[in-house]
């Protein structure tokens, strides 16, 4: 039996003896096993069609994925070439970004097409988990994934910060600032519980402890985090702010994200569970869950729409998940965590759409060469920390 038909029948709990035997085998051959494994959990997790295809007719396979996931899928595929797709997996309603299963021939003698980028001391590197902390005397601390940091009040093993739990009876409050650079997250949990995953270019201010019974506030000044507030029951009834320069959130314990870039015109906040009320100063709404807001910063509008909110919140589990977004904002994300330059050849380019989900753990060029391989893109050159896509 094909390792397809049993991928298919693992996913739905169907297996043999035999079969499974054979499944274990083939998935502790290579990581890349393991990640085409989690990730066809995970579009099952989501309720995604999942479908294992042995002879597959690439026209009828992209068309069935568009209808089936994303619609508004553009890049063409039509120059796959059937004879090297006999292990295809239409669970790619992701467009995986892993060469492991996409390989580029022509229609013709079969032979590759050759358009080499250009490679010159290419010093791009995927991002960790480092951060600086700012301490209540005004001392900064470099955080990263490869020292500790302890206090009387607050640890840290380099990869996150937890406080002390617990809250003070009066009103001294001393804040802390965490700032993450390009090509950095990191995570922290804050005093009384509420979990904070701050990721690349942010900043957050918050107290080394709340104050018993009151509300707990802290600031976002800029960039992206996810919150998951510890509820209001376990505080005292304390419910929980989060400011913002151009507006304020309201929560009494849910799960939300908030991307607020400096150099983005919109405040986005996407809400995955509970309940929030969003505040301008010029009008108040609230969001219930796979709503977002987006509140624009120059004309003071606020827009709220229903959305699929797992391509917003999936940077921090690892992953970036885009739904028919411009190749211009999707650069923008990656120049983020991999601390780099994009360079467009063409204003035309910016504007490709593409549907895809990329490992935040593949290096750049891993990335590029499938997107040249997918025609995303015609090809690429790196200098330095400068990528030019072509």
């Amino acid at each position: 039996m094909k390792i397809n038909t049993i991928l298919l029948k693992k996913i739905e709990s169907n297996l043999s003896g035999e079969e499974e035997l054979k499944f274990q085998k083939w998935l502790e051959k290579s990581e890349k096993n393991k990640e085409l494994y989690n990730l066809l959990l995970l579009l099952k997790a989501e309720k995604k069609h999942i479908k294992i295809i042995s002879d597959l007719d690439v026209n009828v396979a992209w068309k069935s994925i568009q209808e089936k996931s994303y619609p508004t899928k553009q890049t063409s595929v039509n120059y796959l070439n059937k004879r090297v797709l006999k292990f295809a997996v239409a669970a790619s309603v992701l467009l995986l970004i892993t060469a492991t299963f996409i390989y580029k021939i022509t229609s013709k003698g079969g032979s590759a097409i050759q358009n080499t980028p250009i490679i010159v001391n290419n010093t791009i590197k995927k991002g960790t988990d480092k951060a600086i902390l700012t301490l209540e005397d005004g001392t900064e601390v470099v955080l990263n994934n490869k020292e500790s940091f302890n206090t009387s009040k607050l640890s840290s093993n380099g990869k996150q910060i937890v406080y002390k739990s617990g809250h003070k009876v009066h009103k001294d409050i001393q804040y802390n600032y965490l700032t993450i650079p390009r090509g950095g997250q990191y995570f922290v949990k804050l005093s009384d519980g509420t979990q904070v995953w701050l990721n690349s270019e942010s900043k957050l201010k918050y107290p080394v402890s709340f104050v018993e019974g009151e509300t707990r506030e802290v600031e976002l000044v800029y960039g992206e985090a996810y919150f998951d507030v510890s509820p209001s029951e376990t505080n005292k009834g304390a419910s929980f702010l989060v400011n913002h320069d151009q507006q304020e959130i309201q929560v009494l314990g849910t799960e939300f994200n908030i991307k607020a870039y400096k150099a983005d015109k919109n405040i986005y906040t996407t809400l995955v569970e509970g309940k929030v009320a969003i505040s301008t100063g010029i009008s108040q709404e609230s969001l219930l869950p796979n709503q977002q807001s987006i509140y624009n910063t120059l004309n003071h509008s606020l827009v709220i729409s229903e959305i699929n909110v797992k391509p917003e919140i999936s940077w921090k589990d690892g992953v970036f998940i885009f739904e028919s977004k411009e190749l211009k904002g999707i650069m923008l994300v990656l120049s983020r965590w991999y601390d780099m330059d994009v360079v467009f050849d063409t204003e035309k380019l910016e504007n490709q759409k593409f549907t895809g989900l990329i490992n935040k753990n593949y290096g750049i060029q891993d990335i590029m060469s499938v997107m040249k391989d997918t025609d995303v893109i015609n090809t690429y050159s790196i200098n330095g920390k400068t990528i030019t896509l072509k």
